[in-house]
């Protein structure tokens, strides 16, 4: 049996950009159609910070240091990983999600890995570390078809 087959959901995710896609044929001849497109509205680090760091009084009279600024843009996608996890479990937990993929940068499956409900957890059935969001459809069924059949 393929980990392809017929209703297997492909989640094709980068940091700021997911598809979840289903596989409507079989391992053979994979054709996945969009499921949910989420996407983040995520400015650049700079358009979201202050102006200037804060600073800090120091130990030493008349020190004063320099406080790192949050980086907004790398914790939105943080929190991505949050949000993709959340809603692929509210799939699984209503029946609308059967065995899937992922298929992530290392890094982002790294972060999603921890986040996935148990639920989620069992019905993965292969995992893809590679950016595939800015692909067209086919070649992602052609990457996804032989990654899984290495």
């Amino acid at each position: 049996m393929s980990v392809l087959e017929q209703g297997t959901f492909i989640l094709v995710t980068d940091s700021e950009k997911a598809l979840l896609l289903e596989n409507i044929t079989d391992g053979q001849d994979p054709h996945f159609e969009v499921r949910k497109k989420e996407e983040q509205d995520n400015p650049s680090d700079l358009a979201q910070s202050a102006n200037r760091p804060g600073r800090v009084q120091d130990t030493g009279v008349g020190q004063r240091s320099a406080l790192d600024d949050t980086d907004w843009h790398e914790l939105a996608k943080e929190r991505f990983a949050d949000d993709i996890a959340e809603l692929l479990y509210a799939r699984a937990h209503r029946g609308k999600l059967g065995p899937i993929v992922l298929v992530a940068a290392p890094r982002v499956l790294g972060d999603l890995r921890p986040k996935l409900h148990k639920e989620v957890q069992d019905l993965v059935r292969g995992e893809i570390p590679k950016t595939l969001t800015n692909h067209p459809l086919t070649e992602i069924e052609d990457i996804v078809k032989k990654e899984l059949a290495a």
